[in-house]
């Protein structure tokens, strides 16, 4: 059986690392926070923590497996792992055959660039990044968009990919998975701020912002976020979706990185892409995306909040 290497354990790779497991392979971890990686494993199941070892080196890794995944912050870490990392480059460890699949949120253009180099070297270089959020990754109910030119590795990843994901869409040749990322979240993105928008000024008319968003809910204005982001999230102030502010900003300018790539004309991708870095900014990337509100909020002079009974 593949002993499937998984580097990056953190909020979604986590979950997803563990349900490889569960489905029976083998797994070997790596983190840049070796205590992390420990700690997964020792808070496994004991009959999965069984077939699961956290790697102390990505040397150790790469010796170890033949099938690795990647669930890193940026695609400039993820080529860093595999070429340059002071550790030990992964490529340099893995045996000519071996598959990495990156289900990173990466640059497009960047991965098509690192497949070259990966493919000079013998491997083969997929993308598949997620949508999902932290509760899917840990029900194994992701969307994965699959991106790959290689028909034998595309089949090879599919049952890795399947213990973690409720759908996979293969969406085209090396790249176009992370493109398809990319290009998900700015419509999600762009859903969102019109959502914040529509409620701020519906709240200063003197509507109130929850009966608002049941409305939305019911009617055209309907998407995710009025279903999930908005009732769960900001009208109740949590704001703990699980995606951070800085890493939803770095998939907007993404897709509008690869709309200038390419000339198309596109005003209220790269509108939403200068206000999703302001908030960025202000906000601080650590923050949970949800949390952007809070800066057109600011703006505005407003707070969202539902009216209380009675009002």
């Amino acid at each position: 059986m593949n002993v499937i290497g998984f580097i990056g354990i953190g909020n979604m790779g986590a979950p997803m690392a563990a349900n490889i497991a569960r489905a029976g392979f083998a797994v070997r971890v790596f983190d840049a926070d070796r205590a992390r990686a420990a700690a997964f494993v020792a808070g496994l199941d004991p009959l999965v923590a069984a077939q699961t070892r956290a790697a102390s080196s990505l040397a150790e890794l790469a010796a170890a497996c033949q099938v690795v995944i990647t669930m890193l912050p940026t695609g400039d870490i993820v080529r860093d792992v595999l070429l340059t990392d002071e550790d030990g480059a992964l490529a340099a460890g893995l045996a000519p055959g071996s598959l990495v699949i990156d289900m990173s949120s990466s640059d497009p253009t960047g991965t098509r660039a690192l497949g070259a180099r990966l493919r000079e070297r013998g491997i083969t270089l997929l993308d598949a990044p997620v949508s999902g959020l932290v509760p899917r990754a840990r029900t194994g109910t992701l969307t994965i968009m699959l991106g790959g030119d290689d028909e034998a590795a595309l089949a090879r990843a599919e049952p890795v990919l399947r213990a973690m994901g409720e759908r996979v869409f293969r969406v085209g040749p090396l790249g176009c998975g992370h493109a398809m990322k990319a290009l998900n979240n700015v419509v999600a993105a762009t859903a969102f701020t019109v959502t914040a928008e529509a409620l701020i000024v519906g709240q200063r008319f003197g509507l109130d912002p929850a009966v608002m968003n049941e409305v939305l809910k019911v009617s055209s204005g309907r998407t995710f976020h009025a279903d999930t982001s908005f009732p769960d999230q900001v009208l109740t102030r949590r704001f703990a979706s699980g995606f951070t502010l800085g890493l939803l900003a770095k998939d907007v300018g993404i897709a509008g990185g690869l709309a200038d790539d390419i000339g198309a004309q596109t005003p209220v991708m790269q509108l939403v892409r200068r206000l999703w870095a302001e908030g960025r900014d202000e906000l601080g990337p650590g923050e949970d995306n949800s949390a952007i509100v809070r800066r057109w909020e600011r703006i505005n002079g407003v707070t969202l909040q539902p009216q209380r009974k009675g009002d």
